[in-house]
């Protein structure tokens, strides 16, 4: 690998190999200089895409939660939903599950966005599998090393999870517990390459809208090449960017899945919740229009219906992920709001 490579990984704070990551704000400066207060730009912008080297990870066993996750992506477009349990709550984790069974395919069941200590992976999968329902699950980088994520995608396997999100993750100093070390031994390419392995259906998420925005594309591709089978495509401003963005994908050869993001607000908090994202783009008007209608709840659905039905036309779309959360104390009516919006897209399909 070329040495001005290695001094890039070396220079990344989540020591990445295969990046840029998401967290890259507008300006080009990264998330961690943010925090800390400094311009930090990412050392990733003016480096050529890193191709995967990692060779073949396909063959050998797979999961039976990835093969029944699959065969109903074969012949059918998906509804994924962001699972929005409280973290270390086992019973608003049964309460969500309960309100969202047979009303969405799956739902993202990742790291909460408030808090850093979290129910392991296959634990949650477990436990929201026992009310019925299927789980596409998160997993970070940020908090294990690669020996501890071998023994954590063996579990997620055994607790039959449909398939697993791979995400470099947010820095411990973003979040609830930066008195915590980062352990970043993996980025999230090289962890799609340990899933696929592994036997799992493997996602990634890809940001259009981030910077570099032209090599987004191409980064997608090694991420596919490293095993990836489904991208979960970040808030890029509505339907035609969404489009332009898989055009340039299958440009580039890639012949992934997609499932795009598509935000749902229902009040202020969910609002707040949203805009918390790094290089949120929402399509115009989007937010306006929910916030100053009369019912805020039944706008923020009507537009989450009509924006994922946009969605689920464009040529390459597997599924739509219904994305974003609630305040405190109101997990349980956004999760009766997803399954809402997942019965309506579901009866359509």
């Amino acid at each position: 690998m070329p040495a001005e490579l290695l001094l890039d990984r070396a220079a990344c704070p989540k020591h990445m190999e295969f990046g840029p990551c998401g967290g890259v704000e507008f300006d080009g400066s990264c998330e961690i200089g943010v925090a800390d207060g400094g311009p930090g730009r990412c050392v990733f912008l003016d480096a050529p895409v890193v191709r995967w080297h990692g060779g073949d990870v396909t063959g050998g066993a797979t999961s039976p939660g990835a093969e029944r996750m699959r065969a109903r992506l074969a012949t059918t477009q998906i509804v994924v939903a962001d699972f929005p349990a409280r973290a270390l709550d086992a019973a608003s984790l049964t309460a969500c599950a309960e309100a969202l069974r047979g009303s969405v395919d799956a739902v993202l069941a990742g790291d909460s966005g408030r808090e850093r200590v979290q129910f392991p992976p296959a634990y949650r999968t477990a436990l929201i599998r026992a009310e019925g329902l299927d789980v596409w699950s998160g997993f970070t980088c940020r908090d294990r090393n690669r020996v501890a994520m071998e023994a954590e995608l063996a579990a997620l396997a055994h607790a039959g999870v449909s398939g697993v999100h791979c995400v470099t993750g947010d820095h411990t100093r973003t979040g609830s517990r930066p008195d915590a070390a980062p352990v970043f031994d993996l980025d999230s390419t090289q962890a799609a390459a340990l899933a696929r392995a592994a036997g799992h259906l493997v996602s990634v998420a890809e940001a259009p809208a981030t910077p570099p925005v032209d090599h987004r594309p191409a980064r997608l591709l090694e991420k596919e090449r490293a095993g990836a089978e489904i991208c979960f495509v970040n808030h890029a401003g509505g339907v035609e960017p969404v489009a332009a963005f898989i055009g340039a994908a299958r440009a580039l050869g890639s012949r992934l899945g997609f499932i795009p993001c598509v935000p749902i607000v229902l009040d202020h908090a969910s609002a707040e919740l949203l805009k918390s994202f790094t290089t949120l783009v929402l399509p115009p008007g989007y937010l306006d229009r929910i916030l100053a209608a009369a019912d805020p709840r039944a706008e923020g659905i009507a537009a989450a219906i009509e924006l994922s039905r946009g969605m689920l036309a464009l040529d390459g779309v597997v599924g739509v992920d219904l994305s974003g959360g609630t305040g405190f104390g109101r997990e349980l009516d956004f999760a009766r709001a997803l399954a809402e919006i997942g019965r309506e897209l579901r009866g359509a399909a």
